[in-house]
């Protein structure tokens, strides 16, 4: 299992359309919206990396109103 927050920076005015949007979406766990430099933070899981990269591709970045993600996935340091 990998899983990832994923940071959204939307257009202005849509970031609880944005966050709700992908709060729907298989296999994202949460959706929040967030001030500062980034507007939505997701956490998602999936099975493997390419799993988590069609994630994040085809199906988070399709939703409109969005301008630009960035995927950080959780590691375990110890």
């Amino acid at each position: 299992m990998v899983q990832a927050f994923i940071l959204v920076q939307t257009e202005v005015g849509k970031a609880a359309a944005v966050a709700s949007a992908i709060a729907d979406i298989a296999g994202v766990v949460s959706a929040e919206d967030v001030t500062g430099p980034y507007d939505v933070i997701v956490r998602a899981e999936a099975g493997d990396v390419d799993e988590l990269g069609q994630l994040v591709v085809a199906k988070v970045q399709g939703v409109n109103g969005i301008t630009r993600t960035l995927t950080c996935p959780v590691v375990k340091l110890g």
